[in-house]
């Protein structure tokens, strides 16, 4: 059916990217089949046209209906477009604007219902049954697995050489499935591997007991692969023909995204960028080098709000950054202290807010070249220095909450001065800032996040008593850096005063 399957009317055939950059770090030749390319920036139009392109006539006069939040949804509409058939999607209400007007712009019809996939999928059985539409299932069905399929006849076409291992995303199982019975029966010591988010399991946890399970939530983060169970047909396919699964969590998947960008200058979507992290845990597993491993890069349909998620989580994932929260003295000169002990490492974050007299606890992000090994030498340094240490680098509630609530008001303190500062974001510049300031006048309120900018941002507090206020702000003068007085800022009185 795949070597058959009618794609190319909507579908390219997507091209096969030698990723350098990834591949010069692994070891190993990393290329990357950019299903980004596609007209509606996903693979899933590949399975939509060729299920809708075999109705017969009589089904083509009723319609279409599927249900989908993104990607399965523009690839029914594109489908039904070029084909002429009427089409209707039902969407959950919570599906972003950006991607309802994207398939009401392809001519089909939306309906809006439900807070989630399943609703809206259980309301579009409903219209199929009361109307005699056919419904365009988003994976579970043989001619959208054929039509998947295809990207395993292409990559095996366009790679000239043995490939070790192709990595699939995987969600409901559509595309590992037509990627695998193509794979298997042309290329059969080629490796299939699935990946999957950690809070969307569903392949792994069918495999793991033999039968498909339900699971009780999935993560929402790669909205992608959110699916609770595989599916029936792609199941029965995937136990025979797929060799692993590997798991990744979303640390991790945020840097893949990195990694997808450095190589390609795409942002991929979390699911899209789901095989290129499996492959860099395939290659951490297993020590092994100079192997061609394929991953499928399904998609770039990223919601843009997500970016600031992917970025502030990216450098976590790659081991390259730590979380820490560390209790220092509340003293004049402990910042200071702190942050030389920290040495030439460069601080991403530092969050503080006075609380008492005794103790201050601070959070703060510190960069690593390699954290694995680094971060462990450092919190055992500090706890030596008499600083007990929190590594927060796994909690998802610090990264998630914590790291954007640490403040809160302090009305006991008098003589306090707010300021804003901007320096030239370089190694040692935090470290500058402070020795400039010395320990003269006790810091009440910290705050500081390397954003990769030219220019670093701090918000200060510093308790400065009035006869000292000239000689402060001659420090503001000597320290050479552009500064914006922040003390009458009516969101300062609201919130922090």
């Amino acid at each position: 059916m795949i070597s058959n399957a009618s794609v190319y009317d909507v579908a390219e055939v997507s091209a096969l990217h030698l990723a350098r950059l990834l591949s010069k770090r692994l070891g190993n030749n990393i290329w990357f089949k950019r299903e980004d390319q596609q007209s509606v920036f996903s693979f899933k139009l590949r399975g939509a046209y060729n299920k809708i392109s075999h109705l017969n006539e009589s089904q083509k006069q009723a319609g279409i209906i599927a249900a989908s939040a993104g990607n399965h949804a523009q690839g029914v509409a594109l489908s039904a477009q070029r084909l002429n058939i009427k089409a209707t999607i039902v969407m959950p209400v919570t599906t972003p604007s950006i991607k309802v007007d994207s398939v009401r712009a392809m001519g089909a019809e939306v309906v809006l219902q439900g807070d989630n996939y399943d609703e809206a999928c259980t309301h579009a059985y409903k219209i199929a049954d009361d109307t005699n539409k056919v419904f365009i299932h988003p994976y579970d069905d043989v001619e959208v697995i054929a039509g998947q399929g295809t990207i395993g006849k292409e990559l095996l076409e366009q790679f000239d050489g043995q490939i070790d291992a192709v990595f699939v995303p995987v969600g409901g199982g559509g595309l590992i499935a037509g990627v695998a019975v193509w794979i298997k029966q042309h290329s059969p010591n080629t490796k299939v591997i699935g990946v999957e988010p950690e809070d969307a399991a569903t392949l792994y946890s069918a495999m793991q007991v033999g039968e498909r399970v339900e699971l009780p939530q999935v993560g929402i983060f790669a909205d992608g692969v959110a699916v609770k169970k595989i599916g029936e047909n792609t199941f029965e396919l995937a136990k025979k023909y797929v060799d692993e699964v590997i798991l990744v969590s979303i640390d991790e998947l945020c840097a893949g995204i990195k990694d997808i960008f450095d190589d390609t200058r795409v942002v991929s979507e979390p699911a899209g960028a789901l095989a290129a992290v499996g492959a860099k845990k395939y290659v951490q597993r297993e020590q092994c080098e100079n192997l061609n491993l394929i991953a499928i890069n399904s998609g770039a349909n990223i919601n843009f709000d997500r970016l600031r998620h992917v970025t502030e989580r990216s450098e976590l994932g790659e081991g390259r950054e730590a979380l820490l929260a560390v209790t220092i003295p509340e003293q004049k000169g402990s910042f200071l202290k702190f942050c030389t002990l920290i040495g030439n490492h460069s601080i991403s974050e530092f969050n503080y807010r006075y609380a008492d007299q005794d103790q201050a606890h601070i959070f703060v992000g510190v960069k690593f070249e390699n954290a694995v090994k680094q971060k462990p030498i450092m919190i055992d340094m500090l706890t030596e220095q008499k600083y007990p240490v929190t590594d927060m680098s796994d909690n998802e509630m610090a990264k998630l909450h914590v790291r954007h609530m640490v403040g809160g008001r302090s009305p006991q303190l008098d003589d306090e001065l707010i300021y804003r500062f901007e320096f030239p974001e370089r190694p040692g510049a935090l470290l500058k800032f402070l020795s400039l300031m010395g320990s003269q006048w006790n810091i009440t309120l910290f705050h500081y996040r390397n954003h990769g900018a030219a220019f670093g941002r701090v918000l200060i507090g510093a308790q400065v008593p009035a006869p000292e206020v000239h000689e402060f702000k001659g420090f503001l003068h000597e320290i050479g850096y552009s500064y914006y007085d922040e003390t009458d800022n009516p969101i300062y009185r609201l919130f922090l005063k």
